[in-house]
């Protein structure tokens, strides 16, 4: 993207969403690791009061991907806990039965011990040859006997190498479940800031700040679209149909933070699983989206690709074409068609990088207006 229409898009985002201003004594967290309670609602105005909302639903989402990369991680770590559990229990066992080995090894020395040298041996025998014969395979067992130390050797060192990983795997283990419990307290608790905050609005005042909002978006939208920056039409892959027409079947069903479906979804949740169904698994996460999968400019969005948001890209949805994105918002909402410019725009990637896009039967995005949750959008009208 040019660095004028980077500033255009950028501009029009950030006029749609003044949560990205400071707020010094929103949900500061106390010294106990609780949070403050939520502003009181006083004579500020509309936009103060939008400001704190957006505000806490963004602290909300920030701990959200946060929940779900420990979750992640933790997934990865109980894995790998329970590989080398596994193999140490195949150790042990292997370890057992090379004890036994040597065990054998050890009474069949005590047993067959005798003064008589084997040269000794050879030059009173009465057959030299038969004694030779002999001989080699006295050695063979040496050989065998020494395998059979050595492999005992081997499988003890084995066993108490695997014994320590599987003990710091399962110290890790516990440390991200540790982590995992104060993350999601964490989003609990922004949460049930944004409650406080809402039960403490009169109807008219949600009803103003809904219209708001809504009335931000629409210019940010009408901004973007008016910069050219998606002027150009474009065919998704079939990787990227695939994904996108996943996500449409999901209109309406509701946000829930850390849910992966099929019956709820968070923002990453469902474009992790819809690019999952399209055959082409991605990260987990907004973040992990966003600093895994090529990266393209905004001119060359195709439906399918994905939209990351704010700055630290807390945020992500699916591209539909004409200005549109299938998202799962935040809590309280249900997956939805939003005009890309809901949230402050950071960039979008490609999660099949240079798979060429063709004709293909593509979705069609709703009429332009309001959000909207419907399961069979019409084909848009020319703004």
């Amino acid at each position: 993207m040019s660095g004028r229409m980077l500033r255009v898009v950028c501009t029009a985002a950030m006029a749609a969403h003044i949560a990205l201003a400071p707020v010094p004594a929103a949900a500061a967290p106390e010294p106990d690791g609780r949070t403050s309670a939520a502003p009181e609602v006083d004579d500020r105005s509309m936009t103060s009061l939008l400001t704190d909302l957006q505000q806490l639903y963004r602290q909300a989402e920030q701990a959200t991907e946060s929940y779900n990369t420990t979750e992640e991680k933790l997934k990865r770590q109980r894995t790998e806990t329970d590989r080398l559990e596994r193999e140490l229990a195949h150790a042990r066992l292997s370890l057992h039965d090379s004890r036994g080995a040597a065990g054998r090894l050890a009474r069949q020395q005590y047993q067959g011990t005798s003064g008589i040298s084997p040269y000794v041996r050879l030059l009173l025998a009465r057959d030299p040859q038969h004694a030779l014969d002999q001989g080699h395979v006295i050695g063979r067992l040496a050989r065998e006997r020494a395998k059979t130390v050595g492999r005992l050797t081997g499988t003890e060192h084995r066993a108490d190498e695997l014994a320590r990983r599987a003990r710091k795997a399962l110290d890790d283990q516990l440390t991200l479940a540790d982590r995992q419990k104060k993350e999601r307290d964490r989003v609990r608790a922004r949460l049930d800031e944004v409650e406080r905050l809402l039960a403490s609005l009169t109807t008219d005042q949600l009803t103003a700040l809904a219209d708001l909002e809504r009335d931000g978006v629409d210019q940010a939208q009408h901004t973007l679209m008016a910069s050219g920056a998606l002027s150009t039409p474009r065919e998704p892959s079939p990787s990227g149909n695939r994904a996108l027409r996943y996500a449409a079947q999901q209109l309406g069903k509701p946000y829930e933070w850390g849910a992966e479906g099929p019956t709820s979804y968070d923002c990453s949740g469902l474009t992790s699983q819809a690019w999952a169904d399209a055959g082409t698994p991605i990260p987990r996460t907004s973040q992990q989206q966003w600093a895994q999968l090529p990266r393209i400019p905004l001119e060359e969005l195709r439906p399918g690709d994905l939209v990351i948001y704010f700055p630290d890209a807390t945020h992500v949805a699916i591209y539909a074409g004409e200005g549109w994105v299938i998202q799962a918002p935040r809590t309280g909402e249900t997956v939805k068609l939003s005009p890309i410019a809901s949230n402050p725009v950071l960039g979008a990637v490609r999660p099949d990088g240079d798979a060429q896009g063709r004709e293909a039967e593509t979705f069609a995005a709703p009429p332009r207006g309001r959000d909207q949750p419907q399961d069979d959008p019409q084909p848009p009208s020319n703004p």
